[in-house]
């Protein structure tokens, strides 16, 4: 199978070769291989089923827009002629960033921790809109300097922040590997419980950084292009963040046909974790619904690895950051809510929930012309020449993007 040489070359690239392996990163390289590997196209007759409900439901053709395109992405995603998103779960990865030191963010590094503990006790924006969609808020540390995280945060440390990207690689590929096998257990766990959907969210002072680094590596597109104001800095701090940027990836030359490699060289833990969690998602057939730039470059990154990710994702907003909008077309995604939001947390994705349910129910709940008794004016549709606008892009590689 070409993907298992794929993880075979990459164990020797790592290790020097296969024997040299733990058995512990053996095993989790394994895991991770038998996960994409488990990534589907959407089901195409589910899809059919559903776009055939939609269109004999009692309003005009199409006069409900985009969430009739939801309805019929939703039930491609889940396989199911009538898919539920009932239970709705915001995972916020947390991680610490060493780039912090060269001044791109306008907040201390403390503040990491001190949201952690906003977001347990239920008081950040993310936990409000979560609330009023309805969805439960998961906090995981996968790579903060806590030594002690409060009570209610999920502990999936891979190392206590990364290292100073400017000067060096931010983890190990190892460490990047175990971060991407933490959010896929993160999502394994939540749908164990019954999860119908994820909002991807994160925390991490400085994580922009990072992320127009992925973005201008995995795009080629000019740092000065997709590099924003991040947490609100000036003018003179943001020409500072460019050239930090661009310095990191002097530094650390990461490879944009290695996804994994640019997420250890120039990402974050919590960015890497975000990935896994779309990897998990997507080999369960549950949707994912990305927020703002943080959350894009690792959809990006997830992709990369695995470009069938993107039937699974939904856009959620377009933040004011310029690399969201990059991410987003080049992922073919269009997103559903144009806010000028820039707050990260899962915020826009938490916001977005009640409209991808709101697809859900009027499928559910509106009458067809069946039901009153007169001829549907929807027209009689090949089961196999879907007209679907999925949201992504129309063709993907069959074969997964090595790494």
């Amino acid at each position: 199978m070409p993907l298992l040489k794929q993880v075979l070359a990459y164990q020797s690239f790592m290790y020097g070769s296969v024997t040299n392996c733990t058995e512990r990163i053996v095993n989790v390289l394994e895991q991770l291989w038998n996960i994409i590997n488990r990534i589907e196209r959407p089901n195409v007759v589910a899809m059919h089923k559903m776009r055939r409900r939609v269109n004999n439901l009692t309003k005009p053709l199409g006069s409900l827009g985009k969430l009739e395109e939801i309805a019929v992405r939703l039930a491609g995603i889940t396989g199911c002629e009538q898919p539920s998103v009932e239970r709705k779960a915001v995972v916020v990865m947390c991680g610490d960033h060493g780039v912090v030191e060269e001044g791109v963010s306008a907040f201390p590094q403390e503040l990491t921790s001190l949201m952690i503990s906003n977001f347990i006790n239920g008081k950040a924006a993310v936990n409000v809109l979560a609330r009023q969609a309805g969805a439960e808020v998961h906090v995981v540390d996968v790579g903060t300097l806590l030594s002690d995280p409060p009570e209610g945060v999920i502990r999936r440390k891979v190392r206590a922040g990364t290292a100073n990207i400017a000067q060096g690689p931010a983890m190990s590929k190892e460490e990047a590997v175990a971060a991407l096998h933490a959010g896929i257990e993160t999502a394994r766990e939540l749908i164990d419980q019954g999860i119908g959907i994820i909002a991807l969210g994160e925390m991490g002072i400085g994580n922009t950084t990072p992320s127009s680094a992925i973005v201008a590596v995995l795009t080629g597109q000019p740092v000065e292009m997709i590099t924003g104001l991040g947490s609100g800095i000036t003018a003179e701090a943001l020409n500072s963040k460019i050239k930090v940027i661009e310095q990191a990836i002097r530094v650390n030359r990461p490879d944009p046909g290695d996804a994994v490699d640019v997420l250890s060289k120039v990402g974050g833990l919590e960015i890497a974790g975000l990935a896994g969690v779309i990897l998990g998602a997507a080999a369960n057939r549950i949707p994912v619904v990305v927020d703002g730039v943080i959350t894009g470059a690792a959809a990006l990154a997830a992709c990369r690895i695995e470009p069938r990710c993107r039937e699974y994702l939904f856009a959620s907003h377009v933040s004011v950051e310029p690399a969201h909008r990059i991410v987003l077309d080049e992922l073919g995604l269009k997103p559903l809510l144009v806010m000028d939001m820039r707050l990260g947390e899962g915020t826009g994705a938490a916001l977005a929930l009640p409209v991808i349910e709101s697809a859900i129910r009027l499928v559910s709940e509106m009458a067809t012309f069946e039901d009153l008794g007169v001829p549907s004016p929807a027209p009689e549709e090949d089961e196999y020449a879907l007209n679907v606008d999925s949201g992504a892009a129309a063709v993907f590689c069959e074969e997964p993007v090595p790494f």
